[in-house]
């Protein structure tokens, strides 16, 4: 008995996964494929490149050999630190945009949202077959065509997380640097943050982001989650030393609109950001039910929200509505201070690779579309060692020559948010959930999201229109 997927573009009513006899499955070619390019997704004759996403660092070279043996608890530690990262630097800037009691609410609908969206796509991860559901496995069962602009999208959005990790080392090192060197004596070019996005690029940055295989970076989630305590640590205790006097009461605004909101809008949305890794969860949580892969998700945008409120209401209070896009930069320095901002920067330097190894694979795809020698298959040929080389490359020079223009963290950040986040947040989610639910009646899951789906349409166009005209202004 073979097994494969029902088009849902025939408006079969039916389930997704329909049987045929053996005898009617024909002219099946040595890669797995029917003859009308439709996949056979049978697991002992489809190739094993058809359930896995190559845009995600969970579903990489290793993960035909992984098996469902991950806890409740690991995923969601895992899912959270893929959410906490330099967001939380940037989001008491943006709750300075709209004032406190809104930027509560702004940080809690941001995680219900990003939430609905990982909610919709387990619920269509139930729709692959087994442990293999994907990004791509997901719009082969929708909208095929849209596989492509689903890449372009990781492949923005990794970049734009890559440019800001580069930035952060930009601006935090010189900072450390002073607050090692005894009465601000020291060589001034140590205080230039060109000069150690440089020094980082070449020594560590580089090589590590050659790497096809990235088990030597496993243990970043440890540093990740010591560099996110250290900075509570540092936000509360400012906040509620006696040493540092807070701000003029003018400065805290309990309710702010203008304008800037919109331009810092993307940075909530980017916060909560780690759909890409929500396959990875369905795949390896033992117990992969919808109950289970909920109460993952809720922990770690539970947790991750949390811990967002504090630094961002905690940050505005000591700081005041002229707050910086990065918070960490507005403390004096002191050994406790630059201890800090050195846990970050080793972080971003062993996180860069983590999110060019995604945007090489996403890009691979993107460049593939459509070439004569990917035509007709579902998955592209791997890239040879030269183009392998050349996008690596690539890569790599962009984000440095962005980096050492643009230091402004939080519209980095909002571009991003704007564009890649958004797309993979909300768009998608919404969209893949439609389609799979196309002939159901509009029960509120479907009518949920459509919501989300043009929710995300809305902030991607009045942001990237706020945040172009920010950079123009």
């Amino acid at each position: 008995m073979a097994t494969r997927y029902q088009p849902l573009e025939q408006h079969d009513t039916t389930s997704s996964v329909s049987s045929f006899p053996t005898s009617s499955v024909t002219n099946v070619d040595s890669n797995g494929w029917l003859d009308d390019h439709r996949p056979l997704l049978s697991r002992s004759s489809a190739p094993s490149s058809l359930y896995q996403s190559e845009t995600s660092v969970e579903d990489g070279d290793h993960h035909h050999h992984s098996h469902a043996t991950a806890t409740p608890m690991s995923c969601a530690v895992n899912l959270a630190n893929t959410i906490l990262g330099t967001g939380m630097l940037a989001m008491p800037s943006a709750v300075a945009s709209v004032g406190i009691i809104p930027g509560v609410f702004v940080i809690l609908f941001s995680a219900a949202a990003s939430a609905a969206g990982l909610y919709f796509l387990s619920r269509c991860a139930a729709r692959t077959e087994g442990r293999h559901a994907s990004f791509f496995a997901i719009s082969k069962l929708t909208w095929p065509r849209i596989a492509v602009l689903f890449d372009l999208a990781i492949a923005i959005k990794c970049f734009g997380v890559a440019i800001s990790y580069l930035i952060i080392i930009g601006d935090l090192m010189p900072q450390v640097v002073a607050s090692f060197s005894h009465h601000g004596q020291t060589v001034e070019i140590l205080l230039d943050r060109r000069f150690w996005i440089t020094v980082f690029m070449v020594i560590a940055v580089l090589p590590l982001s050659f790497l096809r295989k990235l088990d030597s970076l496993k243990y970043t989630s440890l540093v990740a989650l010591i560099a996110v305590i250290y900075l509570c640590t540092i936000v509360i205790y400012h906040y509620i030393s006696p040493n540092y006097p807070p701000p003029p009461p003018e400065d805290i605004e309990l309710v702010h609109f203008s304008t800037k909101f919109f331009s810092h809008l993307p940075v909530f949305v980017f916060a909560f950001t780690c759909h890409q890794n929500i396959f990875a969860v369905y795949n390896e949580l033992k117990d992969n039910s919808q109950l289970a892969v909920s109460k993952v998700i809720a922990t770690s945008i539970g947790t991750s929200a949390f811990i967002y409120e504090a630094i961002a209401i905690l940050g505005y209070l000591s700081f005041g509505k002229n707050v910086r896009g990065n918070i960490i930069m507005e403390y004096p320095p002191s050994m406790f201070v630059a201890g800090g901002r050195l846990a970050i920067v080793v972080l971003v330097v062993f996180s860069y690779p983590l999110q060019a190894h995604p945007c090489r694979a996403s890009l691979d795809k993107v460049l593939a579309w459509r070439t004569p020698e990917a035509r007709g298959l579902k998955v592209p040929p791997p890239p040879s060692a030269c183009k392998y080389f050349a996008m690596t490359t690539a890569i790599l020079i962009f984000s440095y020559l962005i980096a050492i223009t643009v230091s402004q963290l939080d519209l980095v950040l909002a571009f991003v948010g704007s564009t890649g986040s958004t797309t993979i947040s909300f768009i998608l989610p919404g969209l893949f959930y439609y389609k799979i639910h196309e002939n159901d009646p509009w029960k509120p899951g479907k009518i949920g999201a459509v919501a989300l789906a043009v929710y995300g349409v809305l902030v991607m166009s009045v942001c990237l229109t706020f945040n172009i005209l920010r950079l123009m202004a």
